[in-house]
Order: C-alpha cells, then sequence, then structure tokens
C-alpha cells in the first residue's frame, strides 16, 4: 500500500470508532428512560440490573466461548475491577439514582464521567497527560451539564417532579456511579492492548452479576411476578437494555476505546444527555420538558467535546 492509502484507511477507522462511540452513547441516553419505565411498572434496581446482564451475558457467551479465563491472575483480578466498577456499582447506582430524581438529571451528571477520568490518567501517568485543549474543551462541557442539572433553578418547580431531599440523593448517586465508570476506563484501557472487546465484554458482565449478588441480597427487593416481565412494555425495554445497550454497546464502546483512547472516548458521553434529554421530554409521563437552558446546556456540551478533539488532533498533526 502507498502511504496516501495507508492514510485513508487510517482515516475511514477513526470515523467508523467516532460513528461507534457516538451511537453507543444515544443507546446509553435511551437507556435511563427505559429503566425509569421498568421501576414505574414494579420492578427494583438491582432487579433491572439482574435481568438486563443476565440476557446481556448469555448472548455475549455464546459469541465469545473459547477461552475461559484471562493469561493470568493480575488480569482476571482487573477484569474483576471492571465488573465490579463498570457495571454492578455503576450500573445499581444510576438505576437507584432514577428513583429519586429526573432521568435527564442522572444522565446529566454521570458524563462527569469523561472529566474525571481525563483528571485521573492526568494525574496517574505523566506521559499521557493530555493537552491543554482537553482541559478546556472538558471544562466548557462540564459548564454545559452544570446548566442543564441546575435548569429548575431557572423556572417555575413542577408539582409532579421530585423533591429536593430525592434529587440530591439520586444527584449523589448518580455522581458515585460517574466516578465508579472513570475508574473502570483506567483498568479498561490496559485490558484493551491484549484481550478482543468480546472477551472483555463476557467477563465485565460476568464478574458484574458475580458482584451483585450481594447488593440483591441486603437490597429487600421483591422479585415482580412473571406475567408482569410479559407486558410489552416492560419486556421491550427490559430487551432494549440487554441486547442493544448491555452486549451491542459494551462491544462496541470496548473496540472504540482500544482505537481512540480512553480519553476521547469518553469524551462522547458527553452527548448522552442530550440523547436521554430529548427521548424523556417526548414522554409527558416523566415530566421533565425540554428547557431554553437545557438547549444552551446541550450546545455547550457538543461544543466542548467538538473543541477539544479537534484541537487535539489538530496538535497531533503539527508533531
Amino acid at each position: 500500500m502507498t502511504s496516501a492509502t495507508n492514510t485513508s484507511v487510517l482515516q475511514k477507522g477513526l470515523i467508523i470508532s467516532h460513528l461507534a462511540a457516538l451511537a453507543v452513547v444515544t443507546m446509553w441516553g435511551g437507556s435511563f428512560v427505559a429503566t425509569k419505565v421498568l421501576t414505574e411498572n414494579g420492578l427494583g434496581p438491582v432487579e433491572i440490573y439482574i435481568y438486563r446482564f443476565v440476557l446481556a451475558y448469555v448472548l455475549v457467551a455464546l459469541m465469545c466461548h473459547k477461552r475461559l479465563f484471562a493469561h493470568n491472575w493480575r488480569d482476571e483480578l482487573m477484569f474483576f475491577g471492571c465488573g465490579l466498577l463498570g457495571s454492578s456499582i455503576y450500573f445499581i447506582a444510576e438505576n437507584t439514582a432514577v428513583t429519586y430524581t429526573r432521568v435527564s438529571d442522572v444522565s446529566m451528571i454521570t458524563t462527569l464521567s469523561p472529566l474525571l477520568t481525563t483528571l485521573l490518567i492526568g494525574a496517574l501517568y505523566k506521559s499521557e497527560r493530555p493537552g491543554g485543549w482537553v482541559y478546556i474543551g472538558s471544562a466548557i462541557a462540564f459548564l454545559g451539564v452544570g446548566f442543564i442539572i441546575f435548569k429548575d433553578g431557572f423556572s417555575a418547580p413542577d408539582p409532579n417532579g421530585p423533591d429536593s431531599l430525592s434529587t440530591t440523593i439520586g444527584d449523589m448517586l448518580a455522581l458515585g456511579a460517574a466516578l465508579s465508570w472513570a475508574l473502570y476506563s483506567l483498568i479498561l484501557r490496559k485490558l484493551n492492548v491484549t484481550y478482543s472487546a468480546q472477551f472483555i465484554t463476557r467477563k465485565t458482565f460476568f464478574y458484574g452479576l458475580l458482584t451483585a449478588i450481594p447488593f440483591w441480597l441486603i437490597s429487600s427487593e421483591p422479585m415482580v411476578a412473571p406475567e408482569t416481565l410479559l407486558r410489552p412494555m416492560v419486556l421491550g425495554n427490559l430487551l432494549f437494555l440487554g441486547v442493544v445497550c448491555s452486549m451491542a454497546a459494551y462491544i462496541m464502546w470496548a473496540w472504540a476505546m482500544g482505537r481512540l483512547g480512553a480519553i476521547t472516548t469518553n469524551n462522547y458521553l458527553y452527548i448522552q444527555p442530550v440523547a436521554t434529554m430529548l427521548i424523556a421530554a417526548a414522554i409527558p409521563s416523566l415530566h421533565d420538558p425540554i428547557t431554553l437552558i437545557g438547549c444552551f446546556g446541550c450546545l455547550l456540551i457538543v461544543g466542548g467535546l467538538w473543541l477539544g478533539d479537534y484541537m487535539s488532533r489538530r496538535k497531533a498533526m503539527r508533531r
């Protein structure tokens, strides 16, 4: 191949990687709404997690089942950390948060994870500290998140919405989920070098389900009746969460992160609340309308994402 051909192939691969990351965060944006619908149909946060990831694990295991364990126990422990931080803790905290506050607010706060990931990588790896434009772009996007979180302060309170105490509890749970995802991203970037996206996803789901057992035992959540699970609304949302948002999305996310890196890939999470806000606004029962302040926040999120990534690539090309 000529140099021009190689460059063209690389650029095409990067475009596909960016599109994959964009598709995943759109799926995950809809997952908040699907989870809220399931909680309103009587399912508990841990119960939703178990149904969702049992389905996803079975599907991934059918695709990737030849290798059972990692190359060594160190990597196996890292997979355990992925399951704990990037699956059970993250999603159970997120599922619980949507029972206390608006789905769009949970989606907004969990987008702090890219900024947390950037700061953690910069603190732990001096040779991989991001450039100034990444910090500036992340700060702008984070400002957009703040506008959306506090959008209610610019309008009359919704009598049908959650009270302030519930909102605070939900926000704190969402913040904990964001930190958990940032730590998961640090582990994932090491495993991406050696293992396939399918293998990483299967191991993450397995240890996620394993570490979810203590949460289920202490939650005392009553399991819903089988006929409830067969309702079209419930079954459809469970399939969406298990097949689309978990099995397909995790594989695509691990694949994209292996090509774009943890910082660039995680910055796409800033688009997640945009998708959540649009989907939630289309469902009147969620009492989560679109506001002018929310739209302005979305513009800052997308603008900050673009600025950080574009200026970083431009700087890298000059080297």
